[in-house]
């Protein structure tokens, strides 16, 4: 089992989330989350006063799948949150130990598929 953790600008949300009902994800956890790459964050005016915005917004999204669906999910999650601009995120892929469905006590894949 493996955690497929992704990084991506808000604005691309729903194709990501599109993108991954197509490759058949069958779940996932999006979160609002804030925080700076290379981008370094930047400057915006407010009533003519200018101030450094240095943690940016951005969306987590996190799903998990077996090790033989990793690649499309990782390549999914890429070509649908690619803008081509600085900022576009980042996916990473950790191994999971182990799952527990709490309502049924169900472990490993069969926790995860529907």
């Amino acid at each position: 089992m493996k955690l497929v953790t992704a990084i991506i600008k808000p604005s691309r949300l729903d194709p990501v989330l599109e993108a991954l009902k197509e490759v058949g994800v069958a779940g996932m956890t999006v979160s609002e989350v804030r925080g700076f790459g290379r981008q370094r964050g930047k400057t915006e005016v407010y009533r003519g006063a200018e101030y450094e915005v240095k943690l940016l917004p951005k969306v987590k999204v996190e799903v998990v799948t077996s090790e033989q669906h990793v690649e499309r999910v990782c390549v999914a999650i890429q070509e649908a949150a690619n803008t081509g601009k600085i900022g576009d995120g980042k996916i990473w892929v950790s191994g999971l130990d182990g799952v527990i469905r709490i309502r049924t006590g169900e472990r490993g894949q069969q926790a995860v598929e529907g």
